[in-house]
């Protein structure tokens, strides 16, 4: 068994992909901060009882952030799947075997989001696409056809009226977010983690798959053979993704008043269902972006971050957990929107920094060795037996 079906080397990945999900990491930490504000009064997990500047930094993020940054990650994430399935075929692995090896992958985001959920974010999605990966690779063999029916079956089942829609929630920050003490965490969260694993899998679907049919094509990677397809997506995605959110994040920013109750039940979802567009337009913008631009210093130090996502994911977890939390620094309370986002500005601007350093010395990153040392590990273990018992592989 060849062991050029390993991980990419970094050397040979392509600009591109690696530049969405650096930029995708400033988004998710956009979005995932502002749920830490308290406040008197909430919509949408923004409070609502901030000055015009408060308001105005809400409606911005609601607008293109939120709703918009997980469904980018969904479909980066298939793509990422496609590449590997690509690898291990042209090394000659069979289909057995490549389920297997993203299976050890999907129990590793598992774990490690258990994990992270329990100490550092509640709101964790690692486990939610673990559950996805190991359920989705039924779907590697699938027809482009059953993908794209698949994946619109499940657009349409996140645009149903629902009042569950973090969008249009009135609560404020949930206690298994901000516990009073360590040990207590444990107990509120380990009834919340579940369920947010166990249900947040099917929102991401519709990306994932669409992501496993670009991948097929490379068509991140090869943007010049696909640019009017790129164009389109990235001008008619974020189109729908803007459009879809303003009803909503019009109300965050104080412009509209609050809808009734039955209202919410359709523009919430309305909210969630077009961000899977913006997720699709940013990701295309993106590497339009990038062969714009091509490989100067700040391109290479964002696309940096993406190559360590996981790593720079739960380093922006480490800020929030310290910051937040009551136990330490317990400024939910002193931080606003406005000042919330510029922290998760900077956290992100940190991991540039950080990821930048790692890739001018030739590392990967903590997290991203561990989840390959898992995944490739027994096929490596195996070539090397047979290498050395002298058979041929």
């Amino acid at each position: 068994m060849s062991i050029h079906g390993g991980p990419t080397g970094l050397k040979e990945r392509a600009l591109g992909p690696d530049l969405a999900r650096g930029f995708m990491l400033l988004f998710i930490a956009l979005a995932n901060s502002h749920y830490f504000v308290g406040g008197d009064r909430h919509f949408g997990g923004f409070p609502t009882d901030g000055g015009p500047l408060d308001r105005g930094a809400g409606l911005a993020i609601a607008t293109f952030v939120d709703a918009r940054a997980f469904p980018m990650f969904g479909v980066l994430f298939g793509y990422g799947v496609a590449q590997i399935v690509r690898r291990q075929r042209a090394a000659g692995t069979d289909w057995w075997p490549i389920r297997k090896l993203l299976w050890r992958r999907s129990l590793v985001l598992v774990v490690l989001g258990f994990l992270h959920a329990m100490l550092l974010y509640i709101g964790d999605i690692l486990a939610a696409y673990g559950v996805l990966l190991f359920l989705g690779v039924w779907a590697l063999r699938w027809k482009d056809r059953w993908l794209l029916i698949v994946a619109a079956f499940f657009l349409v089942l996140t645009a149903l009226p629902s009042e569950d829609s973090l969008a249009a929630s009135a609560e404020g920050p949930d206690p298994s977010m901000l516990p009073a003490t360590f040990l207590g965490q444990f107990a509120d969260r380990i009834v919340v983690q579940p369920f947010i694993a166990g249900l947040g899998w099917i929102g991401f679907v519709t990306p994932f798959l669409i992501g496993l049919w670009a991948g097929r094509r490379r068509i991140l990677e090869r943007p010049a053979e696909h640019l009017t397809l790129l164009r389109t997506t990235a001008l008619v995605g974020s189109t729908i993704a803007i459009a879809g959110a303003l009803p909503l994040s019009l109300v965050i920013g104080g412009v509209l008043a609050r809808p009734s109750d039955h209202a919410l039940t359709i523009l919430g979802p309305l909210h969630d269902a077009t961000g899977v567009f913006g997720g699709l337009g940013y990701a295309a913008l993106l590497v339009l972006v990038a062969r714009r631009v091509g490989d100067r210093p700040v391109m290479r130090a964002i696309a940096a971050v993406g190559q360590r996502s996981l790593t720079c994911y739960l380093a922006q977890s480490v800020v929030w957990a310290v910051v937040f939390t009551p136990y330490l620094l317990d400024l939910s309370d002193t931080l606003t929107t406005t000042t919330t986002a510029l922290l998760a500005t900077t956290t992100w601007l940190a991991t540039v920094w950080l990821a930048d350093r790692m890739r001018r010395t030739g590392y990967r990153g903590p997290f991203e060795l561990l989840i390959r040392r898992f995944t490739y590990q027994p096929r490596r273990t195996a070539a090397t037996r047979s290498r050395n018992s002298g058979s041929l592989a």
